[in-house]
């Protein structure tokens, strides 16, 4: 038996989903209120018999790992780890001789030492007089705070916390795997002294590491030392406050990243919690698909220096590849959210409403840069602008801001193609290529078609005379994947029973969850009724197709030759023709 399999027999989805979501018992079922919407009548459904879930607000579902997953923003290895630690259940002795243990690292022995070392480096804080003035006074910090974030502080006498770990009966060489020891030519010392310590928590609140902060009046090494690279600690993965942050993220539907860690604890103290922080404005694509698991409207908070502007156009890139909503965010006043927030908590609580989409606000930045009326100007704001603007990668925005910055700079939408043109290497060997076409679907439009996906599955899987109707519908028609592969089987081998498709493991969890949800809708309705509304969602599902792929065809119809455009005209006559016979279906269906 392998590690996922011990762990679904070793725990019960309806526990692991009752630490998160209130169930109470309805049949053999138990329902509660959705943990990714607001809701007032419960809509989430766990199904201890079938070991699923299913949240009809959002049309999610899955198994207890897919659950871990969406509520805890990991991927499956991650939600493994932490479902194998529920379960009491020790993942090396199934990954004997995998290249990830062969470190010989224990991962949990280096956990321990980290949180043995957080307990000391807080017990010295309340000792030190230096360091919790620092934070009381300067800081503004509550006791509630410093015991929330687990502040401490590091002796300076060069070897406290490696003395004290000693005793614990800990090795150095698990001190240093932690990030705690550094050891040169045979020398042990203290990785931090004399530092306000700052623990560094994965999403699940594990100490991985620390950002350790220079007080006031000492002059010694920088303002800040972290934690170095460890198989816990990645500064290009770690998402300072997310375990605090992410339930009020994934409520709130937006996410603000600020610069410095204190500023994220300052506004936690002000009760605004989705707050999270990188380490500097080093943003990664790690970083935001780490955040739009929980919200895709991420608003960042940095200085306008060099540094925070270049972060901002990195951040820009990778938001564009992800389909997240990239914002800044104007602070009301004062250098810094920390600044701002002593001032006065709600300023910065209307700072952070008061946010202009990223590549607006840095096309308004250039412009204040450079003398827009000359020629030299215009090049250097051009210069500045246009890699940002040509690394988009929806063409419709692109489109627009070229368009917006031409009529800025009173100039030829065709002189910015030319200088971009000239700019790009891929053009040194001109090759046509059919231009991608990605169209943006509304979230809530989305959601409502997966729902008519779902919903006209389950009735073909409940009853599988209605699977006839798959012969004259295209897999395309379908949007996402799971539904696509088990069209693609349903049309290969129609006559398959239910209990067959629970026992294929790609496809079993979607059929249990499809089961879940006819048994809710549907079960008890005369087969005349089951029909005509296979015939509406049929239609709807349709309707949905014709209209993206016509949207499609007019994008592609723009600076199109003549053949291409005879083509395309041909694609959307056919499309009407679908369109037309089932809607005459649907009338027959009414009619009958």
């Amino acid at each position: 038996m392998d590690a996922v399999e011990e762990v679904k027999n070793r725990l019960s989805i309806e526990d692991v989903i009752g630490e998160y979501v209130q169930l109470k018992r309805a049949g053999r079922n138990f329902r509660g209120l959705s943990p990714f919407n607001s809701e007032k009548t419960p809509s989430f459904m766990v199904s201890p018999e079938k070991q699923i879930w299913h949240d009809f607000s959002s049309n999610k579902g899955g198994n207890m790992f897919s659950f871990i997953m969406e509520m805890e923003g990991v991927d499956f290895k991650g939600a493994l780890e932490i479902l194998a630690k529920k379960a009491n259940l020790d993942l090396n002795q199934y990954n004997q001789g995998k290249q990830a243990f062969s470190s010989g690292i224990d991962k949990d022995k280096i956990y321990k030492v980290l949180d043995v070392a957080t307990k000391f480096y807080q017990v010295q804080l309340s000792r030190h007089r230096q360091a919790l003035s620092y934070v009381f006074e300067e800081r503004h910090l509550t006791k509630e705070t410093i015991i929330l974030w687990r502040l401490g502080y590091s002796p300076n006498n060069g070897s406290a916390i490696h003395d004290y770990l000693i005793k614990q009966g800990f090795s150095e060489q698990e001190m240093i795997q932690a990030g705690l020891i550094s050891k040169r030519q045979g020398r042990v010392s203290d990785m931090f002294r004399g530092r306000l310590m700052i623990p560094l928590q994965d999403p699940q609140g594990q100490v991985i590491g620390f950002t350790a902060r220079q007080l006031p009046n000492d002059d010694y090494g920088p303002k800040y030392i972290n934690t170095p690279q460890t198989i816990l600690y990645d500064k290009s993965r770690h998402i300072f406050g997310l375990h605090l942050a992410k339930t009020t993220i994934r409520e709130s539907k937006f996410a603000v990243i600020t610069e410095g860690n204190l500023d994220v604890i300052s506004s936690h103290q002000a009760k605004v919690n989705q707050v999270v922080a990188t380490a500097g404005t080093a943003i990664t694509n790690y970083h935001l698909k780490g955040l739009v698991r929980f919200a895709s409207d991420i608003r960042l908070c940095f200085d306008a220096d060099k540094a925070g502007i270049a972060a901002t156009e990195r951040a820009i890139n990778i938001a564009s590849q992800l389909n997240i909503s990239l914002n800044i965010i104007n602070l009301v006043d004062g250098k810094d959210p920390d600044e701002l927030i002593n001032k006065d908590p709600d300023l910065w609580k209307k700072s952070i409403n008061n946010y202009v989409y990223a590549i607006d606000w840095l096309i308004g930045y250039y412009q204040s840069q450079f003398d827009l009326s000359t020629a030299q100007g215009k090049r250097h704001f051009t210069d500045a602008i246009l890699p940002t603007i040509n690394s988009l990668s929806d063409p419709v925005e692109k489109d627009h801001f070229l368009n917006m910055i031409a009529k800025k700079l009173n100039i030829k939408r065709e002189a910015l193609e030319l200088k971009s043109a000239k700019s790009s290497i891929a053009l040194v060997k001109p090759v046509y290529k059919k231009p991608k076409v990605e169209l943006i679907v509304d979230p809530k439009e989305a959601i409502e078609i997966a729902k008519v996906e779902d919903h006209l599955l389950c009735l073909m899987l409940k009853h599988r005379q209605l699977r006839n109707r798959l012969v004259d519908l295209n897999v395309d028609l379908f949007n996402r994947q799971q539904s696509r592969d088990l069209v693609s089987l349903l049309k290969k081998e129609p006559s398959l029973s239910l209990e067959q498709l629970n026992k294929l493991d790609l496809i079993s969890d979607y059929v249990k969850i499809e089961s879940l949800q006819y048994e809710e809708l549907y079960q008890g309705l005369e087969y005349s009724e089951i029909q005509y509304e296979a015939t509406r969602l049929q239609v709807r599902l349709i309707e949905h197709y014709v209209k993206q792929q016509k949207l499609n065809i007019v994008k592609q119809l723009v600076g199109s030759d003549e053949k291409t455009t005879e083509l395309l005209l041909k694609q959307a006559s056919q499309l009407d023709e679908l369109l037309r016979i089932n809607l005459g279906e649907k009338s027959n269906a009414q009619e009958k």
